[in-house]
């Protein structure tokens, strides 16, 4: 039971948590409504990986040191998580708005030709996948 008393690793879950329950009122402000489904969505402010490995590499360095090697290796993650999250992922979200769109166009060409039938169950791309630098701010803040 020795995980119970992990303490870097119970700081990164908790600020998981946290940030994900900050993007429901932070959206009910901007949209005035509710969307509970923000709390297991990716993308968005805070952003919850930041969150979660700033509070590990501050509950490494509280329990080992800002010398250790373990805080050297959560530090680097965190940069690489961040980096990540407003590089890759921030712009697979921005192709996965124009491949919707596309789709959306294509839809529209077919059902204006009359050639073949519209698609009943079209999926779209998930879009909100990265952050905003300002995001990924917030989200280690």
């Amino acid at each position: 039971m020795e995980i119970l008393q992990n303490f870097p690793l119970w700081a990164a879950f908790l600020a998981i948590i946290i940030a994900q329950a900050i993007k429901i009122p932070l959206a009910f402000f901007a949209t005035r409504r509710i969307d509970l489904s923000l709390f297991t969505s990716t993308g968005g402010m805070p952003s919850s990986h930041s969150a979660a490995v700033t509070a590990l590499s501050t509950g490494v360095a509280i329990e080992h040191g800002l010398d250790s090697t373990i805080f050297a290796v959560s530090c680097v993650l965190g940069i690489i998580v961040m980096f990540d999250a407003t590089g890759v992922r921030r712009h697979a979200g921005y192709h996965a708005t124009v491949l919707n769109q596309l789709v959306q166009d294509f839809n529209r060409l077919v059902e204006e030709v009359k050639t073949w039938p519209k698609k009943e169950n079209e999926q779209k791309l998930k879009e909100l996948l990265g952050h905003q630098p300002i995001e990924v701010f917030f989200g280690a803040f």
